[in-house]
């Protein structure tokens, strides 16, 4: 490795509380000599004993080789401004506020050597802003760590308007060197994971606004048919719902009103009733000695003895080979059900001339191998929704029955999810890779979203968006002209194609 990169052999971690530490850690294992620096001396002294306390067990486990060296490579110094000579880079991560992230650069300034590099840990805040009062703006980036430090891989590299050009290659190089995996963001509000995330929670959030299912039957479909590791609210719980308001409003106003980011009404008051999730004791769930109290799915009723018509072969097929009496029309003594991509149940049935009060919807999304999701809409018969019900539980599925909506629940999360990973790709704000690695390892999604809507197919994705905007006429849903034009042309989500610059090569 040649370079900027290449050189830096001593860093500055100003700053010791969890990121900090974290960024330490990761640093001094990577072979980088680490002063620590914080405006508390003694917390400078905690942790230096704590990173060391973490390289002793890494040893013990087998997956450190040296703990003694590391230690070595761990430097107190007095305050965060002290001389920096032979520094050649210094990286922060003290609180969240643009002021605060100023002053301490603008101090280091007059104490670094000119060839220092400055690093910003920020989450949420505009690397260019926390650069603009710097006499040399140019030597700003962004590095943004996620926490564990050590265990998660992804670090966002982010340029300011101003970072000089050379920078962001170099900053790449170094976070690769130090075992982390790197992804370039443009400075946009949320940057790049803060950004696709919010095409899970704000969705998952109109859905409840719209009252279609309880927080625990979401987060089921999202784990059970979208493979998610955590539901959505499941994650606003964990993260703490006060973060994820701030997040939610901040990157909405950011992008000055954007609707597909728009935020539930939803969030405000269960934050102005301390409901913040697993933190407190109280949120989307409750918790007792931390664990997550769910209530007992529903049992469903037994298999139906009368016949079933399925407006679907692949699914008649599964429910005959379930001991289903299937039949090939829609007989006056049936129960109807019909697959949904982008519709109503009421839409599709009245569609397909079928009689409402004997039909309910099903989502084909999964392949009918996981978990079912039966739509129940107003004008449906109690007697047929049970027979209906029994007939998807005899598959030996779980199903979750929810109320009628312009789609299925997780269609429209997966749209969304989609759609906005789109939007980025679009916008160029990251490349199509970045944007699938930044997600998969930043998020933990099973597969990026520009990947994964290449597997379920962009057509699908993009029948449910019209779908969903015409039957809601709410812009959220407006189809990205990423997606759009790579369905139109045949090209995967993953393709940037043919631009301007391939012309001039």
């Amino acid at each position: 490795m040649t370079g900027w990169a290449g050189k830096v052999g001593r860093i500055r971690v100003i700053g010791t509380g969890v990121m900090g530490r974290g960024i330490v850690q990761l640093a001094a294992t990577a072979g980088m000599t680490v002063e620590l620096a914080d405006v508390r001396r003694e917390a400078v002294d905690e942790a230096i004993e704590y990173v060391g306390a973490m390289a002793d067990k890494l040893a013990a486990k087998g997956k450190l080789e040296d703990p003694g060296a590391v230690k070595d490579r761990l430097v107190a110094v007095d305050a965060p401004d002290a001389p920096a000579d032979g520094v050649d880079l210094v990286v922060e991560a003290v609180r969240e506020d643009v002021g605060t992230k100023r002053a301490l650069f603008a101090g280091l300034e007059r104490v670094c050597p000119q060839e220092t590099i400055f690093a910003t840990n920020t989450s949420s805040l505009s690397v260019t802003e926390i650069a603009a009062e710097l006499a040399d703006p140019g030597r700003l980036i962004g590095l943004h760590f996620f926490n564990p430090v050590p265990l998660m891989r992804l670090v966002e590299v982010v340029p300011g308007t101003r970072t000089h050009d050379w920078l962001p290659a170099e900053a790449l190089e170094l976070v690769k060197s130090w075992g982390h995996e790197p992804v370039l963001a443009k400075d946009a509000p949320g940057f790049l994971v803060n950004h696709a995330g919010r095409g899970l929670n704000t969705e998952a959030l109109q859905i409840l606004t719209e009252a279609l299912a309880e927080p625990a039957d979401v987060d089921r479909v999202a784990r059970d048919v979208l493979g998610l590791k955590l539901g959505p609210f499941e994650l606003l719980d964990l993260t703490g719902l006060d973060v994820s308001h701030a997040v939610l409003e901040s990157i909405w106003s950011g992008f000055h009103g954007e609707p597909r980011l728009r935020p539930s009404w939803l969030t405000r008051p269960r934050v102005a009733a301390g409901l913040f999730g697993r933190k407190n004791g109280s949120g989307f769930y409750s918790y007792a000695d931390g664990k997550q109290q769910v209530a007992e799915e529903p049992v469903a009723p037994p298999r139906p003895s009368g016949p079933v018509f399925v407006a679907d072969e692949h699914l008649g097929r599964v429910l005959s080979a379930a001991g289903v009496q299937v039949v090939p029309d829609a007989y006056p003594d049936a129960v109807l059900l019909v697959p949904l991509y982008g519709e109503s149940t009421v839409d599709a049935a009245t569609r397909a001339g079928l009689p409402l009060d004997r039909v309910a919807g099903v989502d084909p999304l999964g392949g009918y191998e996981r978990r079912l999701t039966m739509s129940v809409h107003p004008g449906l018969d109690p007697v047929a929704g049970r027979a209906a019900w029994g007939a998807l539980a005899a598959t030996g599925h779980p199903v979750t029955v929810v109320r009628d909506g312009p789609a299925p629940i997780a269609q429209r999360l997966l749209a969304s999810i989609v759609n906005t990973a789109c939007f980025i790709a679009g916008q160029n704000l990251a490349s199509p890779d970045d944007i699938d690695t930044a997600v998969r390892l930043g998020l933990g999604y099973p597969r990026g979203p520009l990947a994964w809507g290449d597997l379920v197919g962009g057509d699908v994705v993009l029948r449910i968006l019209r779908g969903l905007a015409t039957s809601t006429g709410d812009p959220r849903y407006r189809p990205s002209p990423w997606l759009t034009e790579r369905v139109a042309l045949g090209l995967p989500l993953t393709s940037t194609g043919t631009t301007p610059a391939d012309l001039r090569s």
